[in-house]
């Protein structure tokens, strides 16, 4: 069986461990046929966005054949999202299945014209937009969203077996934005890579991160990561709420790209001393830091790195936002409800008095069966009904 994953309405990026990586790989691993056409649009080395310079079809590190398709010539169609010869290349590879990442995409005609000439093929699309990181403004919300990428859900909408959001916010973002059919949309969670959830209890990489910052054992570690930028500025109140922690041994790694508007303040924060910036980190090296951690906290807005942290069984500090909630296993992670040091300070402390009592019952919880479900083996079945 064949299923192509068709990666048109943002980026996709080589070696990363995105829900655009992953399913592929674990469709392959069940046994599928599996094929990517993709846009240009990926990471440079440091994270930051870029178009690759050519367009090619390779096969990338899961032995994945990878088609990059360019925009056609007008300027709009970056904007619309318009390939070159998508048709042609969704013929070319004739899949059984069409796993659609996000309909943001004008050229998703293409699937329905598809679709309509081939009534066996079963189309699945998911959704990776909601209100914190679409539809902010009125010309985003009412044009944009509203009309333009509402009308592309409503064309594949009857070629569509289920449309999955990735979090709750953005399964609702499908039926209140998109006008979606409830009984037509479903959570389908992103997760965690299971090759790299044994990392977790892997002690070399606990003990290789800790000398190499001068951590003793009996220091207890928290690690925060990702992309730095304006959005999620309250990691300097995580930087400073670490460093106003005097009765308890606490130590915090800082990892990613920081935005020129940010670097000098948290440059003037880090220590080296309570407070550690590791710089920009790849895939497989944020694994490790997180598995070195005791905590991991995100006090800003939501990442990918929540649930991989979750599939991984590692206690959590997160911020909450509404349609979030979905990686609270029941006691596994805490939640901060306002940006401030003081609360965050608090947060950390609670869980570490009464010799760590509340932290031990969050680690035992992190582990429990539950974590599962974010494995991307499981992630994977579930997204194509399997």
């Amino acid at each position: 069986m064949k299923i192509l994953h068709l990666c048109l309405a943002s980026f996709y990026v080589d070696n990363y461990t995105y829900q655009e990586n992953m399913l592929p790989k674990y469709h392959k691993k069940m046994g599928l046929d599996v094929e990517i056409v993709a846009s240009l649009v990926s990471f440079n080395e440091n994270g930051k966005i870029r178009l690759m310079p050519n367009t090619e079809r390779y096969i990338n590190e899961f032995g994945i054949p990878v088609t990059r398709i360019d925009y056609k010539k007008m300027k709009i169609n970056k904007k619309l999202r318009r390939y070159r010869d998508t048709y042609k290349h969704i013929e070319r590879i004739n899949p059984d299945i069409i796993f659609v990442h996000g309909c943001q995409f004008m050229d998703i005609t293409h699937v329905v014209n598809y679709a309509k000439k081939n009534k066996n093929v079963t189309v699945f699309v998911d959704n990776h937009a909601d209100f914190s990181n679409s539809a902010k403004n009125i010309f985003s919300k009412n044009i944009l969203h509203k009309v333009l990428w509402r009308s592309c859900a409503k064309k594949i909408e009857p070629y569509t077996k289920k449309f999955y959001g990735v979090m709750p916010s953005r399964v609702d973002f499908l039926q209140d934005i998109y006008k979606i059919p409830k009984e037509k949309v479903e959570l389908l969670v992103m997760g965690v890579d299971d090759e790299k959830v044994s990392l977790s209890d892997q002690n070399k990489f606990k003990i290789e991160i800790r000398n190499k910052y001068g951590i003793d054992d009996n220091d207890f570690l928290i690690v925060t990561g990702g992309k730095i930028d304006l959005a999620k500025r309250q990691t300097l109140l995580l930087i400073k709420a670490v460093k106003s922690i005097k009765d308890y041994n606490v130590k915090l790694i800082v990892f990613g790209s920081i935005v020129d508007e940010l670097k000098n303040e948290i440059e003037e924060l880090v220590d080296s001393n309570k407070v550690y910036y590791a710089g920009w980190l790849n895939t497989e090296e944020s694994y490790k830091y997180f598995s070195s951690a005791d905590l991991v906290v995100f006090p800003g807005r939501h990442s990918v790195f929540w649930e991989q942290i979750t599939g991984m069984g590692i206690p959590l500090i997160i911020k909450y936002w509404n349609g979030t909630t979905h990686v609270d296993l029941g006691g596994n992670c805490k939640f901060l409800h306002n940006d401030s040091v003081e609360e965050i300070k608090a947060s950390i402390e609670e869980i570490l008095k009464n010799d760590k009592s509340e932290y031990k019952k969050m680690k035992r919880i992190a582990k429990n069966n539950e974590s599962k479900k974010f494995l991307y083996s499981e992630i994977a079945k579930r997204s194509i009904e399997f």
